[in-house]
């Protein structure tokens, strides 16, 4: 019965862990439609839609899901969905930024309030957090694109604002608007890169220390980006190594 029992648990993980690549595979086609609704349905003409494939294909989006949601799009037959941007505080005052895609402004709305209430959180009003996070564009390429200094100067030449490196590689920052521009720049120079994407970048992000709130924090991130609405969910917190170390 023990194995069984451990059998039936790495069942359960593995489910679960397909259930969440099913969503996510699914938030990225919404993405693609929406691109290609809004724009020319060929991602070299049309620089979201290009960047919306580019983040499918890092994420491992079977291509078929792709061209379904391209298709979807010239077809005629997609959903018309509005972007929303919600803000507000989690525990111990983290200020969160969540991005939702609705066909249904009420539904999304009634349901990412109900999520910070819940938590012990607080949703505000568009503007009451976003002034803590600067809007860029982020390039992330791996350790093996080169040594911090070569791609430091790349990065210069293709026009961007700042480059940080760390063991996980190099994140590439520049402007909302010179991201597509940026990035098929740096494309000439250190090749494809991992992830190109907008982000909404902590200006001071707040350490937690404290396992509790990290617990309630994290338990509020999933539910939020559980949400099919909900494309995207960005916090001004990093967890310190020991509370990582717990969780």
């Amino acid at each position: 019965m023990a194995g069984h029992s451990k059998w039936a648990n790495i069942q359960h993980r593995k489910g679960r862990q397909d259930a969440a690549r099913s969503k996510l595979f699914s938030k990225l086609a919404k993405e693609i439609t929406v691109a290609a609704k809004m724009g020319d349905p060929d991602p070299d003409k049309n620089p979201r839609l290009r960047l919306a494939v580019k983040e499918a294909k890092s994420n491992s989006c079977p291509k078929d899901v792709i061209d379904r949601a391209i298709k979807k799009a010239i077809g005629g037959d997609a959903e018309n969905y509005e972007e929303i941007r919600y803000e507000g505080y989690g525990p111990n005052g983290i200020a969160l930024v969540v991005e939702a895609m609705t066909d249904n402004r009420n539904r999304t709305a009634s349901n990412v309030r109900s999520y910070f209430t819940k938590s012990g959180g607080d949703m505000g009003q568009t503007g009451s957090v976003s002034f803590m996070f600067d809007r860029v564009g982020e390039i992330m390429y791996p350790l093996s694109a080169g040594d911090a200094d070569t791609v430091m100067e790349a990065a210069i030449e293709a026009g961007a604002d700042d480059v940080e490196t760390d063991e996980d590689g190099h994140w590439i920052y520049c402007a909302d608007t010179a991201l597509n521009e940026v990035s098929q720049a740096l494309e000439a120079t250190l090749g494809e890169s991992e992830t190109a994407k907008l982000i909404w970048k902590p200006q001071a992000p707040t350490e937690v220390t404290d396992l509790e709130t990290a617990q309630k924090l994290m338990k509020l991130i999933d539910t939020l980006e559980d949400d099919d609405d909900v494309q995207n969910v960005t916090g001004n917190f990093d967890l310190s190594d020991a509370v990582a170390a717990q969780l």
